[in-house]
């Protein structure tokens, strides 16, 4: 039996797990397989994550649309914002569901798992969770000056008794030296061995810069660099305007615009014949990350040819957002999830350069790395860990000591280690 059908069996045993590893070990496409085998058995699964774009990468919504909880970050404010008590309808979504998935654990807080198992006692809740993460990855957003406080550090993370399953094989890459070298930056060990390692990925940089993919850690350098690279081609500029389409009425502007960021869809997507660009989704015949150059537009595709010569005919898909509404199905009400908004876009991206954070799922074979960019715990491991091919892998000296750029939160350490 696989991974994917032991985690379902002990999930409709009613087992809570906590399904964990570092990047590249196949947490989402296994997390994939897992709701595909509850929807195969005509079971509901809420796909929920505690940000937009984490959210978007497994097609679910966030916590705090599906759990009502407004703009609250803690049960107390939750009072203060006259929320404490949900709506007869969430309380029938919520016991209506058999699984609640969780992606992006690590992002989520102490307090906000508070108000999720609030909710879920309010609605009585009698189906499983599946939590899925890296607590040595992105931390959960805090406001201002406050301490980073994990979901793991809430009494109430106990009560859930999480299984915890952990994925140790890593598919990106087969380099064994640079899996060793992975793992030790994940946990922030640095010593003369790793600091020599790094150095060895300091190289001259290529003349031809676009073969390459630049990852930033600030969205504007991103921009202005794909900018400048796109300037350089002398080809013609086509621009794909996504199409948008509102199942719902009640959709704002606000709404849509913070979809298609969350969404990694650009509004305008200026391409020329002989730009290299990333897919941004996984198919039978391109995966999320890898590289292509467009040989060809035309007024209905995009043609890009990869790597093995062989050419995509590319068109536009749809990016869909869900919401989960009481509609009449069979004769009788059901609480099923429906479309609210679909973007039609190609789903490729200059591959010029890309932000650590927007990078989050790929495996980019062609790879260079701004260090001086980082600035949050874990952020260099995630941009690290992209690299499928660290032959290919070009880090840019960075201005201070490399203690400085690989370091990870220490709670989420400890936690890691304890088995």
């Amino acid at each position: 039996m696989n991974q994917a059908k032991q985690i379902t069996t002990k999930l409709l045993q009613k087992q809570n797990i906590f399904l964990t590893g570092g990047a590249g070990v196949g947490k989402t496409t296994i997390t994939r397989e897992v709701i595909s085998l509850f929807a195969q058995d005509a079971k509901k699964v809420a796909k929920l994550a505690s940000t937009g774009m984490a959210a978007t990468l497994i097609e679910g919504q966030t916590l705090h649309s599906f759990f009502d909880l407004g703009i609250a970050s803690s049960i107390a404010e939750l009072e203060l914002n006259a929320k404490l008590e949900p709506k007869g309808k969430i309380k029938k979504l919520i016991s209506s569901v058999d699984l609640i998935v969780i992606d992006e654990i690590s992002m989520v807080s102490d307090s906000l798992l508070e108000m999720i198992e609030l909710r879920l006692s309010q609605a009585n809740y009698r189906g499983s969770i599946l939590v899925v993460g890296d607590f040595l990855q992105l931390p959960p957003v805090v406001r201002g000056s406050n301490e980073v406080r994990f979901a793991f550090e809430s009494p109430l993370w106990d009560e859930f008794e999480f299984l915890r399953v952990e994925l140790t094989h890593i598919y990106r890459t087969d380099d064994k030296d640079f899996i060793e070298l992975l793992g030790f930056v994940r946990e922030g060990f640095i010593n003369e061995s790793v600091h020599n390692s790094l150095n060895e990925f300091i190289k001259p940089l290529p003349q031809d810069l676009s073969e390459f993919t630049f990852l930033f850690g600030k969205n504007n350098s991103a921009s202005m660099h794909n900018k400048k690279e796109l300037q350089n081609i002398d080809s013609v500029l086509f621009v794909k305007e996504a199409q948008i389409i509102k199942h719902s009425k009640n959709l704002s502007d606000v709404q849509v615009a913070r979809f298609m960021d969350d969404s990694r869809i650009e509004s305008e997507l200026g391409l020329k014949v002989g730009a290299p660009v990333l897919f941004t989704r996984n198919s039978w015949n391109y995966f999320n990350g890898e590289r292509g150059v467009v040989v060809g537009i035309d007024a209905a595709y995009v043609y890009v040819q990869k790597s093995d010569a062989k050419v995509i005919k590319l068109e536009a898909v749809a990016h869909t957002k869900y919401r989960w509404d009481e509609r009449v199905k069979s004769g009788k009400k059901e609480m099923l999830e429906i479309e609210e908004l679909s973007i039609y876009q190609f789903p490729i991206k200059l591959a010029f350069a890309i932000t650590i954070h927007k990078s989050q799922g790929m495996s980019i074979e062609d790879l260079i790395i701004e260090t001086n960019e980082i600035f949050a715990p874990s952020q260099f491991y995630v941009a690290l860990s992209r690299s499928s091919n660290p032959k290919r892998l070009n880090l840019i000296a960075p201005s201070c000591q490399w203690h400085k750029i690989i370091f990870v939160n220490s709670k989420a350490l400890a936690f890691v280690r304890k088995k």
